[in-house]
Parts: structure tokens; C-alpha cells; sequence
């Protein structure tokens, strides 16, 4: 790291150095010191604000050091231009801070986005991870009961009272993954790509949204074929878009009556060279040119919703190197789907 910043630093001496000739040695009418803008342009994205107003600084002192070396042209001509050099310079560095202000700004709304998301996301699944904890814990309660009894006897009964203690570890491990799964999806953890089994996610996905999925008696199907590559992204956002969109499904079936609700998920190699996940619905469907704009922030198509879910969903999906859209089904319903590099694509 340090080595780099010796070479950014190395780069910016010398092209302030050529400017700084350049504009020495030529007559009054060129305005060789313009170029002293592109300087700090670039340097605005490697250093930090209070740097880069000293070198502004630096690059206005050699403009006018410069003006008083040259002896050749017109000298009001001369002092024009190093007016003009001088005021973009001002003006390009100004500009420059702003932006890289708003970006920061614009980033950190980003940030604060995508935690309430997360935060929406885990409120809609809590009766789901209610159901998911409670059952471990009632195993626990139920084996421990059974210990009891093993031991009560004369003589206890060691081996079968062991087993029954091995069940217990077990279902408390289950239990614990669980709120590890949820503590990870509520985090605001900077994002940490990594290879992992995407068809491990979704069931872990689909297990914390099984509650919801009974609830409306929806027909689930599962299509995770066994020899799926494994895929290169930050799990947990990943994690956060399956359960979007999982969700979207299941209200979607919701909101349709007098049908039976069908949700297939699917994950499948794409052109040898992504993966591709999909949710099949056939709840209310999308009209015409909805599709389009389906993404777009603050839009949507539910009654009580905000419009932001897969606007970040988009989001997380392409700052992990992948895509997102939406199609209608051939059968009635929505088809949400997106493509996620391999692993192994981006090891090389």
C-alpha cells in the first residue's frame, strides 16, 4: 500500500513538473498551466480534501512562478491567461471536492438503505425464525425429559442416556445456527466476497420462510441440482436477496384468490460461466411495461410497499458482478430471476 501511494505521489511530481516547463518555456499565448486541472482531478481520487487543496495551492504559485520566467509574447496576453489558468484551477478543485463529497454522501445513504432493508426483511420473517428457533428448542426440551428418564432408572441407562445427550449438542447447534444466520442478515457488515454453495442458501433461505409458505398453503418446489458450480459474492447479501425475493413470491400468491398459489425455485449453470436463481410464481403476474420499471427506486406495485426492496436487491446483485430481471410467466405469475459469477471465474 505504501509502495502505491509512493508512485501516485511519484506521478503527480512529475506531470506538475512537465506542465510546469512546458508552460515556462512556451510564449505568453499558450496557456500551458491549464493542464494543471487534470492534476487535480486525479488527484482528488487518491488523496485525501486537505491534500488536495495544498497541491491546488502549489499549482497556482507555479502559474504565476512561471508567468514571471517567460519573456516571450505578449505579456497582457500573458496575464489573461494565467488568469484563466488560475480560476480553473480554483473552480476544477472546488467542483472536484463537492463531487467526491456527494459520492460519499450518496454512498453512505446506500449503506443506510440497505441496512433497513435488511431490517424490513428480518421483520417480515420473524414468525418464520420464531418457528425455526422453537423447534430445535422443543427437542431440546423433549430429549432432556428422556435423559431424565434414562438416568431415573435402575441401573441408568448410560448409553441410551449418552445418545440422548448427543441429540441435545445437536439441536442446540441447530438452534444457534439459526440466530447466526439472522444476526449475519441484520449486520451491517462491509460486503465480503467469498466462494460458497449457493444451493445451501437457499435452503437455509427457504427454511426461514417455510412458516409464511404453509401459511398461505403454497405448492413449493425445489430444483437445486447437486453439481451446481459454486459462485464468487458476499453470502449474506446474497442471503438478502433470496429472502426478497422469496418473499415477494409469497406475497404475491397472497394477494391472488381463488387460485392455488405454485412458487418453483431453481438454480441452474448459465452458459458455463454463471449461475443462475430463479422464482417462479403464479401469483398476480406483471402487466404490460411493469417489467421495466420494476427496479426503479421508490416504485412498486404493492398497496402498503416503499419501492425500495429490489432496487437494493439490484443494487447487491451488481456490486457482485452479477444481473437481475424480471419476466412474466408463461403459466400466469412472475419470474424473478438473477446470474451470479463462478468462483472459479473470478480466482483468475
Amino acid at each position: 500500500m505504501r509502495r502505491n501511494q509512493m508512485l501516485v505521489a511519484a506521478a503527480l511530481l512529475v506531470a506538475i513538473v512537465v506542465i510546469f516547463v512546458a508552460d515556462t518555456i512556451t510564449d505568453y499565448a499558450i496557456a500551458a498551466a491549464v493542464f494543471y486541472t487534470a492534476v487535480i482531478l486525479f488527484a482528488t481520487r487518491v488523496l485525501p480534501a486537505r491534500s488536495v487543496v495544498v497541491l491546488a495551492c502549489v499549482c497556482i504559485a507555479l502559474t504565476l512562478l512561471s508567468v514571471a520566467l517567460t519573456h516571450s509574447g505578449a505579456y497582457e496576453v500573458g496575464v489573461v491567461n494565467t488568469a484563466i489558468s488560475i480560476v480553473a484551477i480554483g473552480v476544477t478543485t472546488y467542483l472536484s471536492l463537492k463531487l467526491v463529497n456527494a459520492e460519499a454522501a450518496a454512498h453512505e445513504s446506500r449503506e443506510r438503505l440497505l441496512r433497513m432493508a435488511r431490517v424490513t426483511s428480518l421483520g417480515e420473517l420473524t414468525a418464520s425464525i420464531a418457528h425455526e428457533v422453537n423447534q430445535p428448542l422443543a427437542a431440546v426440551v423433549t430429549s432432556a425429559g428422556a435423559c431424565k428418564r434414562w438416568l431415573a432408572q435402575d441401573p441408568p441407562n448410560i448409553e441410551s442416556a449418552r445418545r440422548t445427550v448427543d441429540r441435545i449438542v445437536e439441536e442446540a447447534n441447530r438452534a444457534s445456527a439459526v440466530i447466526t444466520r439472522v444476526r449475519g442478515l441484520a449486520s451491517n457488515k462491509a460486503s465480503e466476497k467469498a466462494p460458497f454453495d449457493l444451493n445451501e442458501l437457499v435452503r437455509e433461505i427457504v427454511g426461514l420462510a417455510h412458516d409464511q409458505i404453509d401459511r398461505h398453503d403454497i405448492t413449493l418446489r425445489l430444483y437445486l441440482p447437486e453439481n451446481l458450480p459454486m459462485v464468487m459474492a458476499d453470502r449474506v447479501q446474497i442471503g438478502q436477496v433470496v429472502g426478497n425475493l422469496v418473499l415477494n413470491a409469497v406475497e404475491a400468491l397472497a394477494a391472488s384468490s381463488g387460485q392455488t398459489g405454485e412458487m418453483e425455485i431453481t438454480t441452474q449453470s448459465d452458459n458455463h460461466d454463471r449461475v443462475r436463481f430463479s422464482v417462479a410464481d403464479t401469483g398476480i403476474g406483471l402487466r404490460t411495461g411493469e417489467a421495466e420499471h420494476l427496479f426503479d427506486a421508490f416504485w412498486t406495485t404493492k398497496k402498503d410497499g416503499i419501492g425500495l426492496g429490489l432496487t437494493i436487491s439490484r443494487s447487491i446483485i451488481e456490486a457482485n458482478g452479477g444481473r437481475i430481471w424480471a419476466e412474466r410467466n408463461e403459466g400466469g405469475g412472475a419470474v424473478l430471476s438473477f446470474s451470479l459469477p463462478l468462483a472459479g471465474d473470478l480466482k483468475q
